[in-house]
């Protein structure tokens, strides 16, 4: 469930590229949540499943839509207009990182082990490995959409904090509430913004655009929402890990961004620290007892 995480949400950032050709970064990033909100909804009433009604579950899918959806859907595609979508994956891997930060100097809602400070520290020198020279070579150039990526990753490591609010709930609700939430914030915004009416867009961002919402965000927040539950905070974000290779890998299939060698390599770091960050203590034992 986590590599399938990572794949929904690494191809994320090609379908945005694609979009945002287009449509305008709210306008994307608002329909993307009303069309992934409304067939969540649609799943729910096949299973049975009712929204809560209290006005405090609709206050924390607020939150939720602000940390998961609102803020870092809309900093990512304003951020792509101007760098590539490998290099938004990249920066956006950080976010075990700032989770991992959060909860060892304020939430502390998990156990802060050495083991999955080692995974974080594995998993960023994989990273580091996959940027390489071009990290260094970029630095100042686009520091506007870089920052927004970075910021886009804090809002994503509080999002898989405040997470753990919605456990009592089957994951479809927290996923359907918080989508509609987010497009009910953005919408208002879209129409004042961009007047989505003058827009021509063309058929491959709408074709993006429906993969974004489908796949990207429908199926994947259900993932996300029950991986909350059984790995907790920080070892969900650790799927951000996985997605920096196969969104580089995708990126350069379809986008033709280059594709460093060294991606490989520093793929062997990224699952090292996934592996330490999300196995518990006797399976590992038993892994390397195995191998």
């Amino acid at each position: 469930m986590l590599a399938t995480l990572a794949t929904l949400w690494a191809s994320s950032y090609s379908f945005i590229k694609i979009g945002i050709d287009t449509i305008p970064p709210i306008t994307l990033i608002a329909a993307r949540t009303l069309i992934a909100g409304g067939i969540l909804v649609l799943i729910m009433r096949w299973r049975g499943i009712r929204l809560p009604r209290d006005a405090a579950s609709w206050r924390n899918f607020a939150v939720q839509a602000c940390l998961n959806s609102v803020i870092p859907f809309t900093l990512i595609a304003w951020a792509e207009k101007s760098i590539d979508a490998g290099l938004a994956v990249i920066l956006n891997s950080m976010t075990p990182v700032f989770t991992f930060l959060i909860t060892w100097l304020w939430s502390r809602h998990e156990a802060t082990s050495l083991r999955k400070f080692a995974g974080v520290v594995l998993g960023l020198a994989g990273t580091c490995i996959i940027v390489g020279s071009q990290a260094f070579t970029h630095v100042g150039h686009e520091l506007a959409a870089q920052l927004a990526v970075v910021l886009a990753t804090v809002c994503y490591a509080g999002a898989a904090i405040f997470g753990r609010n919605f456990k009592n709930l089957d994951p479809v609700a927290p996923a359907a509430g918080s989508l509609l939430s987010g497009a009910m914030i953005l919408l208002p915004l879209s129409l004042i913004v961009d007047r989505p009416w003058t827009l021509a867009p063309s058929e491959a961002s709408i074709l993006a655009l429906v993969g974004l919402a489908v796949f990207s965000t429908a199926m994947a927040f259900v993932i996300y929402f029950r991986l909350i539950h059984t790995l907790g905070s920080v070892g969900t974000t650790a799927q951000a890990y996985l997605r920096a290779p196969i969104g580089i890998a995708i990126g350069a299939y379809f986008l033709g961004e280059s594709l460093s060698g060294a991606a490989w390599f520093g793929l062997l770091f990224i699952l090292a620290g996934v592996a330490a960050m999300t196995i518990p203590q006797g399976k590992r034992k038993a892994v390397i007892q195995a191998a």
